[in-house]
């Protein structure tokens, strides 16, 4: 099988996103998604995640990653099937391609939730480096459990960035603070956002009494290092019950 294959699979194909799509995400370096998730779906998954962040307390997100202010909940891909969505769904899968190129894998999959009075970001980009324009090595989807609002701090990006060649870390004087041409991602949960990885983005500070949570389905390059090794941690059970074409996006 190779990826072309997998994606057909899954039910992607040559019109699942509109040139029009492509154009916008090519420019922005962002996309959303609208109505990926129905409400159910995304009550089981916030309820699942809650019970994982308590049944897992100080060891939440050590399989990946665990930063402060915020509740991390790792592997995904083990800890239930209702999570599957996340390297399955084919317009979600139909703008990674466009965005990387036909040979990716996941890369991890996880939940942030940034806590009351938590979850500013300094701009950051998912990469090394800056990169040449269009040849970009990794790339994100964010799952909008709860709405994203400027009150809980929506994602914030500056739109374009990607195609500076440049890194924030290398371009900006103070990574923390506030970027003249930055935007908040603001969208109704069950959206799932694409965003470009090398584009400029960080966390929002929620000012809110609730967490807000969002899911990330993290794809890069199939010739590069996953950030959850997916080989390594993938559950005999799990395996069995994941189809062949999920096996080939999990690089398994």
């Amino acid at each position: 099988m190779n990826m072309d294959q997998a994606l057909h699979k899954v039910g992607v194909r040559d019109g699942t996103l509109s040139s029009e799509e492509k154009h916008f995400l090519d420019v922005n370096g962002y996309l959303p998604l609208e109505n990926i998730l129905i409400q159910r779906q995304i009550e089981n998954m916030i309820s699942r995640l809650d019970e994982l962040a308590e049944l897992e307390g100080e060891d939440a997100g050590k399989e990946l990653h665990q930063e402060g202010g915020t509740i991390r909940v790792s592997n995904l891909v083990n800890k239930g099937p209702m999570f599957e969505i996340g390297f399955s769904h084919p317009r979600v899968l139909a703008a990674i391609r466009h965005v990387i190129g036909p040979r990716f894998k996941l890369s991890s999959l996880d939940c942030r939730m940034a806590l009351p009075g938590q979850g500013h970001q300094a701009f950051h980009a998912d990469w090394r480096s800056g990169v040449e324009p269009g040849d970009y090595y990794v790339c994100n989807s964010m799952w909008l459990l709860d709405d994203f609002t400027i009150e809980n701090g929506a994602t914030r990006v500056v739109p374009g960035s990607h195609r500076s060649g440049k890194h924030p870390k290398d371009a900006l004087e103070d990574a923390t603070q506030k970027h003249p041409e930055e935007i908040q991602l603001i969208a109704p949960s069950g959206t799932v956002i694409i965003f470009n990885s090398h584009l400029w983005h960080a966390g929002g500070l929620n000012q809110t009494n609730s967490p807000r949570h969002g899911m990330l389905a993290y794809y890069c390059r199939r010739d590069h290092k996953q950030l959850t090794d997916q080989r390594k941690f993938i559950d005999p059970e799990t395996y069995a019950r994941l189809s062949e074409a999920q096996r080939f996006i999990l690089a398994v």
